[in-house]
């Protein structure tokens, strides 16, 4: 069975057998690792292509420069981005920079994360975590 992967650095997807996840794959255009074990920043014109082509999970962190708890979570979410994949997606999107994402999913307080699982969000959750709080919402979401 396959999985499409979308490239981080480029942005394009990706057909990865699911058993070859953990062999460090590489995109096939730009040929840079598909995981890179850090959260990837998104844009408004990314945002989609991730959320409805990625066949694993998607985590996103809805934050903002000027929020003080969000500084504080993103080292936090940046060790369980390391943790999580390849079995997961960690990304971010600044609030300040992505309002229109915001309002589409009535981000009201931040941090937000919310799990994306086949296009659909499955789940979310406000406020600061730590690195293992993340992680456990995260896996137990989505079993």
């Amino acid at each position: 069975m396959s999985l499409h992967i979308v490239c981080p650095h480029c942005h394009a997807t990706n057909r990865v057998p699911a058993d070859r996840l953990t062999a460090v794959p590489k995109c096939g255009a730009c040929h840079q690792a598909l995981f890179t074990a850090l959260p990837v920043e998104l844009t408004e014109d990314r945002f989609t292509r991730h959320i409805d082509n990625n066949d694993i999970p998607v985590l996103v962190d809805f934050w903002a420069p000027w929020c003080g708890p969000c500084r504080m979570m993103a080292p936090a979410f940046a060790k369980a981005a390391a943790i999580l994949e390849p079995g997961m997606r960690l990304v971010k999107v600044n609030t300040e920079e992505e309002q229109s994402l915001a309002t589409r999913y009535q981000i009201r307080s931040i941090p937000t994360l919310v799990l994306f699982k086949g296009g659909r969000e499955i789940s979310r959750q406000s406020g600061a975590m730590g690195d293992q709080e993340i992680m456990r919402w995260a896996k137990s979401t989505i079993q």
